[in-house]
């Protein structure tokens, strides 16, 4: 007879099982999270960057954080969906910095204003290099243990982590969803240190499956350690809350495995 409590499954050795709760409590929690962030001011060769820092949930175990997680945002800037990406994660028992990697009030809302943006950054690559660094400096400032951490991007953001991965930085690892996967001329990943993931949505118009499969021959080749999946039927932006292009089952499967990830690479 079935006895054990939910609590005690939730708790057992099925990861499987434990990592689809853990998602689920995640999506219900978003209802009442509270919001213990804050805005973070930092410089970057002289110009004002503003960050999100969510520290650790007081209601995790144990007092300690796991780790940090660093966020790098879309082409839209540094909006709410990355706050409310830090909540779940801080909720989880990680300090959480999302970059600004645009500049302080700088959040364009037309897509020409996007483009600039990006394309300027995609130009310059120190230059994103730079800011991606500062950003995990100006975390630890906070009190984060950037010795401990692992980047994470979505779009925009996703294609930055990979050049973030290509820099040779020594981070746990690299998690790119729906992020844009070409490696530029001159470029490869022999100096990357720690895990790629990759998460991908094998109906994107904008990132093919070719540019998905070019990035799996680079990674081996390279030998870097990688995971990487797409989701049939998923478009691009598939994890944007509210859209029209989300899709829940690409989203809820991509979390669980990038938690099954964290799991291993920043335990509890």
């Amino acid at each position: 007879m079935w006895t054990a409590t939910l609590k005690e499954f939730f708790m057992s050795g099925i990861p499987l099982m434990r990592h689809f709760f853990s998602a689920t409590a995640l999506y219900l929690g978003l209802m009442c999270h509270v919001n213990a962030g804050e805005a973070v001011r930092y410089s970057v060769d002289g110009s004002p960057y503003e960050g999100w820092y969510e520290p650790a949930a007081a209601a995790v175990d144990s007092s300690a954080a796991r780790g940090l997680i660093l966020i790098l945002h879309d082409w839209d800037g540094l909006t709410d969906y990355e706050i409310r990406r830090a909540g779940m994660l801080a909720d989880e028992g990680f300090d959480v910095f999302a970059a600004d990697l645009f500049g302080a009030g700088i959040r364009p809302t037309e897509n020409r204003d996007k483009r600039q943006h990006t394309g300027e950054l995609y130009k310059d690559r120190e230059k994103m290099r730079r800011l991606m660094r500062a950003a995990l400096e100006a975390a630890a400032q906070q009190g984060a243990d950037a010795s401990a951490a692992v980047a994470m991007g979505y779009c925009f953001g996703g294609a930055a982590v990979l050049e973030l991965a290509r820099s040779g930085i020594d981070l746990q690892g690299f998690a790119s969803f729906h992020g844009g996967l070409s490696t530029p001329d001159g470029q490869g990943y022999t100096n990357t240190k720690g895990m790629v993931l990759v998460y991908h949505g094998s109906a994107d118009t904008a990132i093919t499956l070719q540019d998905f499969a070019s990035l799996g021959e680079l990674l081996e080749t390279a030998g870097v350690p990688h995971e990487m999946t797409s989701y049939g039927g998923a478009p691009h932006a598939f994890t944007v809350f509210d859209s029209s292009r989300y899709d829940q089952r690409a989203d809820t499967q991509s979390w669980v495995s990038f938690h099954a990830f964290l799991d291993e690479a920043l335990p509890r």
